[in-house]
């Protein structure tokens, strides 16, 4: 046998086909090559969350269906967000300990493996969306129903008969038959209930231009209505925070982070988790941390949101300067000193 250094290789010598997705902050690809450095040690994990890789493995045999297997792990970074590799040799030491469950790809091979976690519903029905199309297996039963509902063939009430595994199946297909055009014209009639829960399927996916525009009046709808919305707002930002489009995204976040409403918690922490990669615009990453500072969530929660944004390679640079601007309000100034000391906070 080859001798076994990574996970992949792993993988690799039990002859088994592997697509690797992160589940940090929503389910996305992450492609062998990057794992594979990132196991090496040469980058640190490029999507970290609350200091973790969370990471989905697909394991599929062509020609035995019966031995497919799924895998979840949550692998923890050290400072720098880098995979500690004492933890990766533990990891490969069980497995290899449980070599049986591995050769017939079962998911058994992680039994009481301390390195794996179960997702929570929502995010296992996006992976399990994904997941048939890369095995090229058909939706899930709730599909169809999903689709006439979306579609106006259902009271719109009946939204409570919905599998949220018919949502998933839909934005996975957003671009298979009329699936985008049955939800652009859902967004004006959609109660508030099944909206927030397509939003919350969006965002793992890329809606495109004419989705979002089409949720565009939601969004001024939800900023005019006050707090009472139902969680409208917040699933609203996450609708829109993998879209293709940098510039709806930053008019759309913009637009939020001019209005009261972001002081709320659950919108704050939205665009936190879900819009990183917007708040790499220092246009944007300003007024958020503003509002961060003196919003609803605290001291408690400034320090936490900055101390996970700043664990993101890509935003511990801009992060740093944007809390050395000159032109930060006193709050901010107040928040800062309070999480790295007076001197910080003064600089």
């Amino acid at each position: 046998m080859t001798r076994i250094e990574s996970l992949l290789d792993l993988i690799d010598q039990t002859g088994a086909r592997c697509r690797l997705f992160d589940l940090g902050r929503r389910v996305g690809k992450l492609t062998s090559t990057t794992f594979a450095r990132v196991e090496q040690g040469q980058i640190p994990y490029p999507q970290p969350y609350l200091h973790h890789a969370w990471i989905g493995l697909l394991l599929w045999h062509p020609d035995s269906p019966g031995r497919n297997a799924v895998w979840f792990l949550k692998l923890p970074l050290d400072e720098q967000g880098f995979l500690v590799q004492a933890v990766r040799d533990d990891l490969l030491h069980r497995l290899l300990q449980n070599i049986g469950g591995l050769v017939e790809g079962s998911s058994d091979a992680l039994t009481d493996n301390p390195f794996s976690f179960k997702p929570d519903d929502e995010k296992m029905a996006l992976f399990h969306a994904h997941a048939g199309l890369v095995l090229k297996q058909p939706a899930s039963r709730y599909y169809e129903y999903a689709q006439h509902y979306f579609a106006g063939q259902l009271q719109p009430e009946l939204w409570g008969n919905l599998g949220y595994q018919g949502i998933a199946d839909l934005a996975v297909r957003l671009d298979q038959g009329r699936n985008e055009a049955l939800l652009i014209d859902a967004a004006a009639w959609l109660p508030v209930e099944p909206l927030c829960a397509l939003c919350r399927a969006l965002e793992h996916v890329e809606p495109g231009h004419r989705l979002i525009q089409a949720l565009q009046p939601r969004l001024e709808a939800a900023l005019a209505s006050g707090r009472d919305d139902g969680g409208l707002l917040a699933a609203l930002v996450r609708a829109v925070s993998n879209s293709p489009s940098q510039t709806l995204r930053k008019q759309w976040l913009a637009r939020v982070l001019a209005s009261p409403r972001a002081l709320e918690a659950e919108v704050i922490v939205a665009i936190a988790t879900r819009c990183c990669d917007s708040l790499t615009d220092p246009g944007l990453l300003q007024p958020f941390l503003e509002r961060l500072a003196a919003g609803e969530a605290g001291q408690t929660g400034f320090s936490r949101v900055l101390a996970d944004l700043m664990f993101m390679p890509a935003l511990r640079g801009p992060v740093m300067a944007a809390l050395r601007n000159p032109q930060r309000s006193e709050t901010l100034s107040k928040a800062i000193g309070e999480m790295f000391g007076q001197g910080m906070g003064k600089a």
